[in-house]
């Protein structure tokens, strides 16, 4: 089973929904990074359920750093982060019904039928806050170097959020909220269709849209480790992310070629870019323009509503009506994930050109 993103910063999730704790080893990163914990514990606070737009499990997150750091600052070896899972009810589950939209089939073809089912174990959207743990100490080397990362709700059920406008200072904006939206009367709306789905006993879904400001030009490989390659190999880690577009994305598609190049011409001195169709990378390379990217999230498959399926125990076919807790929507919670993911791509590829040893260094 392949736990491991990355090449020269690298990190490995491991646990299980309803196992004793989850948790995240960062490896490859340069001595002497200093680890903010309070940036992990508010990250963490960001992708935690809230309201009625969110499952009922509320776990505290009281995450632990067991190696890798010494006197507020990277040591250089692998740095573990352990957090503890207190808020499980695992007779909630019971073995032999697959869920639909879920990996439980999948997982016991896979293993055999010796994976734990409970919670969607290894497979559970939980593991992703070991992953956002992690990936804010990479966000706060990041910040260092003056690169920014913010994500909004771009779309959730049929609802469009406004577009960016000012990207730095938005960002900047989007990291202190909840609900990470452009226009609060729109997430609003969105939050309203949320609860109505809930109480249906259905779900939604959304799309998320990403910006990393600050980002130099030149990184990324060609071919096959090219900086969307990169990106989207992270971001398709994400339970329930089933889409990733770069720039203007498919969209493109329908365009002719003098509509989706980005002419370029000389700001103070130096080469940029007057469109930004492209998002940001030319050639899988970064161009030093704003980074633009987004996530399709599909609706939670836990839902309430009766579901045909088969029970992999007995043999036979059965329809399912899902108890126990359950989001009616993630994709606002999972924003923090991917500005999570986005900042452990980004801190690996620019160690893989400047070496880790950049990383630690002051703001240029």
């Amino acid at each position: 089973m392949k736990n491991t993103l990355g090449n020269s910063v690298c990190v490995t999730l491991f646990g299980e929904s309803h196992g004793a704790q989850i948790g995240a080893v960062l490896d490859g990163l340069a001595p002497g990074i200093p680890v903010d914990e309070a940036l992990i514990a508010h990250q963490l606070e960001l992708r935690r359920p809230a309201g009625k737009i969110s499952t009922a499990r509320r776990e505290q997150d009281a995450f632990s750093i067991v190696s890798g750091v010494f006197e507020g600052k990277t040591t250089g070896t692998p740095l573990t982060i352990l957090i503890p899972n207190e808020d499980t009810r695992s007779g909630d589950y019971r073995r032999g019904p697959v869920r639909p939209g879920h990996a439980d089939y999948t997982a016991y073809v896979k293993y055999h039928g010796y994976e734990d089912y409970r919670g969607g174990g290894h497979f559970s959207g939980r593991i992703t806050a070991a992953l956002t743990a992690a990936g804010a100490i990479a966000t706060g080397a990041l910040r260092r170097r003056n690169i920014l990362i913010g994500t909004h709700v771009a779309r959730c059920a049929g609802i469009s959020d406004a577009a960016f406008r000012d990207p730095e200072s938005e960002i900047i904006r989007l990291n202190e909220m909840p609900f990470a939206v452009l226009d609060e009367e729109r997430g609003a709306a969105m939050r309203a269709a949320i609860e109505k789905a809930a109480e249906s006993g259905d779900s939604v879904g959304g799309i998320l849209e990403t910006l990393v400001t600050g980002m130099p030009a030149g990184i990324g490989e060609p071919w096959f480790d090219t900086l969307e390659s990169m990106l989207a190999h992270g971001l398709f880690g994400i339970p329930a992310v089933k889409g990733v577009e770069f720039g203007d994305g498919f969209a493109l598609a329908d365009r002719k070629g003098s509509e989706a190049n980005d002419a370029f011409y000389l700001r103070d001195g130096k080469p940029a870019t007057a469109t930004n169709h492209n998002g940001g990378i030319n050639g899988g390379i970064s161009n030093g323009m704003t980074m633009v990217f987004r996530c399709a999230v599909k609706p939670t498959p836990s839902i309430r509503l009766p579901q045909q399926t088969v029970n992999l125990r007995e043999g036979r076919e059965e329809e399912l009506s899902l108890g126990g807790r359950h989001d009616p929507a993630i994709v606002h919670r999972a924003r923090v994930v991917a500005d999570s993911v986005t900042a452990l791509v980004l801190c690996d590829a620019l160690a893989m050109r400047y070496g880790t040893d950049w990383l630690r260094g002051d703001p240029t």
